[in-house]
């Protein structure tokens, strides 16, 4: 869609750290402190890419990433990333977002998860801007 919409489309990336999985939420913390040092959708592909993550993990990525390691372990701690993390949380909540990946489009939720559906629901929404 990037690819297809470069002038008009961008991504936004929130974190809904599932209660279920006991390592999301130090997961999400890891991938922001990863974005503190500009690698976050680096360390996202490859916290995804693992079959399984066990608290190691974190910063077995960040040091193949070759991040900062004490500004990281100290990131990951931040009153500030958690501040961020709970923010997202809020805002998935009060958009009754329950489950993961929820994708919007303009702030409406995209109900034809396929390509022609992304795109016509884009195309929607430019109009509404012309």
């Amino acid at each position: 869609m990037l690819k297809q919409n470069k002038e008009t489309v961008k991504i936004v990336f929130k974190n809904l750290p599932l209660k279920i999985h006991d390592q999301a939420q130090p997961a999400a913390l890891a991938a922001l402190a990863a974005w503190k040092q500009g690698k976050f959708w680096e360390y996202h592909d490859m916290l995804f890419a693992q079959k399984k993550i066990t608290p190691d993990s974190f910063e077995i990525i960040a040091k193949k990433l070759d991040l900062n390691m004490e500004k990281f372990r100290l990131d990951v701690n931040s009153d500030d990333l958690k501040k961020h993390l709970n923010g997202d949380m809020v805002e998935a909540q009060q958009l009754n977002i329950t489950g993961t990946p929820s994708i919007f489009i303009n702030g409406r939720k995209l109900k034809q998860r396929s390509v022609s559906g992304f795109q016509q629901q884009i195309d929607e929404e430019l109009k509404k801007l012309e």
